[in-house]
């Protein structure tokens, strides 16, 4: 990348409240309200409290391996930047960091999109929409947050903290209003069902797991957003435990109190769990209530996704491996807003050819093998070498946690349906062939002498 004139650096603008907020909103979102009759489903009722379990355990193993790797390279980008640098700056670590980013570029707008579709599904408890007005209502939404996230890192974390009270606020809320009706007899009746203990039930647990971490998806937001995260070598570290400690005890207290209300069957077969659990305590003024501040969640959610996102082409593109458009930083807000408007533009398309049917299983496993995986093998083969005798950050009890993760990974990786990981695999080899294309045509020159 060559320029002439010298470009606006990203501001290190977000304090440790701001940061663990945005992780907060990032993680809730949309997600457990679409997903909880899913998971009780699969599992027939209490029994699910294991897959957000499990759920918690991978979020605070894998947290470990980002807070590690985020607090050595706070750099803008995530894990574009740990690939690179854990594989090497050569050939290894450009190819891992290339696949990451041919993938980003597929599943960051699925993400995107799917919390749009979301929206537009919860909306139908207010208002009855059509399939056109849903994909309208889904659009307009991005094209919104995109707007909303037009402007400088202070006010986004400022609107951030605003945002995360709401959601936290919602999510107390619905705790609260269960206690006077909870059974607990009904919510902890833990039955195997048919299955009992086999392979099956092994099966299902994956299957509900998937979709119990596509809700604490979001820890690690902070890391794509470590050149903006104030004293990141402590900060970042600190709002990845702290968001997955708080959004943890909210999953767990949420699911336990809405099996104690409304029978398993109930929850299992309702399209808006949330909506119905308030109407049942209260009555259907008060569900419309609880239904706007689920919007106000998803709305928060896509808010920090998209934010996060958006510094990931970014960084690519600094380093000399993407286009170079998209490395430029906004003269007077200083964020990347060709980086954010490009991904937004595809969100925007995505959220109107696509339904929420398999958009979650698609999005998580795309993304186990390239990214987390890589990542948690990727530092146990650093420190190994004993090269991080200085870290600002090391994982206790090294390196059981990086172990954890990966074998969870794959545990919910073989449990789902084959056919997503022969996506996957799609993605992997495609993403292999364009790497080889790009370096016979393109040879990697890097342009900044600055970075490493």
């Amino acid at each position: 990348m060559h320029q002439t004139d010298p470009q606006p650096k990203l501001e290190r603008g977000l304090s440790l409240t701001q940061a663990t907020a945005i992780n907060m909103i990032d993680m809730v979102g949309i997600g457990p309200f679409i997903t909880i009759p899913f998971i009780v489903g699969l599992m027939q009722g209490p029994l699910s409290l294991l897959a957000w379990l499990l759920g918690a355990l991978l979020a605070y193993m894998d947290g470990m391996v980002w807070a590690e790797l985020g607090a050595r390279w706070p750099e803008a980008g995530g894990s574009y930047v740990f690939l690179r640098k854990l594989f090497g700056e050569k050939k290894r670590g450009r190819l891992m960091s290339f696949l990451f980013i041919w993938q980003t570029t597929i599943q960051a707008p699925l993400v995107i999109a799917s919390g749009a579709i979301g929206f537009a599904q919860y909306l139908t408890f207010l208002l009855p929409l059509t399939d056109i007005e849903k994909k309208m209502v889904s659009g307009g939404l991005i094209i919104l947050l995109i707007a909303l996230l037009y402007r400088n890192i202070k006010s986004i974390g400022k609107l951030s903290v605003v945002l995360s009270v709401i959601t936290g606020g919602t999510i107390i809320w619905l705790i609260l209003s269960g206690i006077g009706h909870f059974n607990a007899a009904q919510a902890f009746d833990f039955k195997w069902g048919e299955v009992g203990i086999s392979q099956l039930f092994f099966v299902v647990l994956g299957q509900s797991s998937l979709k119990a971490v596509y809700s604490y998806l979001g820890y690690y937001n902070v890391c794509h957003l470590g050149a903006e995260i104030r004293d990141p070598q402590k900060n970042i570290p600190r709002s990845i435990f702290l968001s997955i400690t708080g959004i943890a005890i909210l999953y767990l207290c949420m699911q336990s109190v809405i099996l104690g209300v409304l029978p398993w069957q109930e929850v299992a077969a309702s399209d808006f769990v949330v909506s119905t659990y308030f109407e049942h305590i209260y009555n259907h003024t008060v569900g419309q209530i609880a239904t706007c501040l689920v919007l106000c969640i998803a709305l928060a959610s896509l808010f920090s996704v998209i934010l996060g996102y958006s510094r990931i082409p970014y960084a690519a593109a600094q380093n000399g491996d993407f286009f170079p458009a998209f490395a430029r930083v906004h003269k007077k807000h200083k964020f990347p807003h060709v980086s954010l408007l490009a991904l937004g533009a595809l969100a925007f398309i995505f959220s109107l050819l696509f339904k929420m049917k398999d958009v979650i299983t698609a999005i998580i496993v795309m993304r186990i093998l390239i990214q987390f995986v890589s990542q948690a093998v990727g530092l146990i083969m650093l420190r190994s070498k004993k090269e991080t005798e200085t870290a600002p950050y090391k994982m206790p009890l090294f390196p059981i946690p990086a172990i954890i993760s990966i074998i969870i990974w794959l545990f919910i990786l073989f449990t789902n349906d084959w056919k997503f990981i022969f996506y996957a695999l799609g993605i992997i080899i495609s993403g292999l062939i364009l790497f080889f294309i790009k370096e016979r045509l393109y040879p990697y020159k890097q342009t900044d002498p600055s970075r490493p």
